[in-house]
């Protein structure tokens, strides 16, 4: 007798039946461990589908009644505990409730249902689990900038191109870049949440079931907000498409954090000396004491690497004909749960470490204009004052800033005379200025000031930037509530219909 003594049941992989021979212990282990993160996220679809099993008649009340008591014990043991006892697996609640009640009970309620759609549903799970704790970090560290903003609308920082002195902003100016950045990483990350928060369940393995299932009853029940129309797409296409669609909006935000990361690490050098760094971030030599190594912005780095690493993996591992990437995916995606995980860790303390940078206010602001970085100015006040074009001005001031550099100036050392001599060689006419318009046409502070447009770096404007972006968390916040809220309710739903069956 080939059948399979219950008490010892494991698996519908049974010597003699399909295949002649065990399967070899490496690969059996390999095939549990695998799916030990999706054993929760498998233990309510277990429950949800035999919920619409007994609601369409297709199980017995009795039977699906038995078999959910059966699943709810688990729980007793603990959930991945118990699974992992039995083989784990995607179908190790079908293992637990056959040992417990027999082929007879618990060989009924896999009906209708796949190795497709138990794995499908699996991940998106999961992968709505990590979009929405990665949309929580984001909405903390913006709450986070948006308070430390305001106090740092007056700290000037040279800003740069091409690795140059372009023109002075302020912290608070590039803080609220990254502000905007977060919000469309949300706004990506919150349209791949919708997008995996669509229910697979009973596409079984691209076609469905001909049994009488109700695909919409067991989606709610396990918090989705849609049902996918075609169940090759559920199965086939959407697999694939998510699992490079969250890996890529997940490296995008590690890119932009390791940029700033980045920032930080060069202005913590001896040859910047922007920012000092509180002790518990930073690291030091074991061979050169005098060190103070920068830590946390550098594992910052190293999250993206892995991030942009998680996006190659995927996507060679689900390249290939409809239909044949399957097991290859399963390495991806344990990558890609470790840098949603990292991704929250590091957002939660780089919020933590912004706030208490020492940031060396007199120091840069003499720096972000000893190397000319406000030279725009001064020809704007050519042109405004002396009515010349724009071009004419631009060409002036360039002069000026050769000779100067020529003659060991700094823009401090700028007199009437050497800006009059500088328009003499350009067009032979000299430009009267005093020495009170050139500092004042010079002056960093006053070039931050005057920057009022729509988007500059002004005091009050940045202010007014900080309100609207401060509206904008708030309805991300509040949609981050709702998700909160309708899983929430799922569960409850999930487990009261539970508890009234097995009562």
């Amino acid at each position: 007798m080939l059948k399979q003594n219950s008490a010892e049941y494991r698996g519908y992989r049974t010597p003699g039946i399909r295949l002649k021979e065990e399967m070899i212990p490496h690969l059996g282990k390999v095939y549990s461990n695998r799916t030990q993160s999706m054993l929760p996220a498998l233990h309510a679809f277990d429950q949800a589908h035999t919920i619409m099993l007994i609601e369409q008649g297709v199980l017995p009340r009795e039977t699906g009644i038995a078999v959910l008591r059966s699943i709810r014990k688990m729980e007793e043991e603990g959930v991945v505990a118990a699974r992992m006892r039995v083989g784990g697996g995607l179908h190790s609640g079908e293992h637990y409730v056959i040992r417990d009640l027999g082929e007879e009970i618990g060989g009924r309620f896999h009906v209708a249902r796949s190795s497709g759609d138990l794995s499908s549903v699996a991940i998106n799970v999961l992968q709505r689990e990590h979009c929405l704790a990665v949309l929580e970090g984001i909405n903390r560290f913006r709450s986070m900038l948006l308070k430390l903003i305001p106090k740092h609308t007056g700290s000037i920082l040279p800003g740069y191109s091409f690795g140059q002195h372009a023109q002075p902003m302020t912290f608070a100016h590039l803080w609220l870049s990254w502000v905007a950045t977060l919000e469309r990483d949300f706004a990506r990350i919150h349209g791949a949440y919708q997008r995996v928060n669509t229910s697979p369940a009973g596409a079984a393995i691209m076609v469905g079931s001909d049994f009488p299932i109700d695909r919409e009853r067991t989606a709610d029940l396990l918090g989705f907000d849609a049902v996918h129309e075609n169940c090759a797409d559920a199965i086939l296409e959407l697999t694939a498409d998510d699992s490079l669609e969250v890996p890529m909006v997940f490296s995008i935000l590690c890119h932009s954090m390791a940029k700033w990361a980045d920032d930080l690490i060069l202005w913590t050098t001896r040859e910047f000396d922007f920012v000092e760094i509180p002790d518990r971030f930073c690291g030091t030599s074991s061979i050169m004491m005098q060190k103070k190594n920068v830590i946390g912005p550098a594992e910052l780095k190293a999250n993206s690497a892995e991030a942009i690493a998680c996006v190659v993996s995927s996507y060679h591992a689900l390249k290939g004909p409809t239909g044949l990437p399957i097991n290859e995916r399963y390495q991806a995606l344990d990558m890609l749960w470790r840098v949603g995980e990292s991704l929250v860790a590091h957002m939660d303390w780089f919020g933590e470490f912004l706030p208490e940078l020492t940031i060396r206010t007199d120091y840069l602001r003499e720096h972000s204009w000893r190397h000319w970085a406000t030279a725009t100015d001064l020809a704007s006040a050519l042109v405004r004052g002396r009515d010349m074009p724009w071009r004419t001005a631009h060409q002036i001031v360039g002069i000026l800033v050769r000779l100067s550099e020529e003659r060991g100036l700094t823009p401090a050392d700028v007199t009437p005379e050497l800006l009059d001599e500088a328009a003499m060689l350009y067009h032979e006419k000299p430009v009267g200025f005093t020495r009170e318009e050139i500092m004042t046409a010079l002056d960093p502070v006053l070039f931050v000031e005057k920057r009022t447009l729509l988007g500059g770096p002004a005091p009050n404007e940045s202010l007014r930037q900080v309100g609207v972006f401060t509206a904008r968390l708030d309805a991300d916040e509040a949609i981050v509530e709702g998700i909160h809220t309708r899983l929430a309710a799922a569960e409850t739903k999930l487990r009261s219909t539970v508890d009234e069956l097995i009562a």
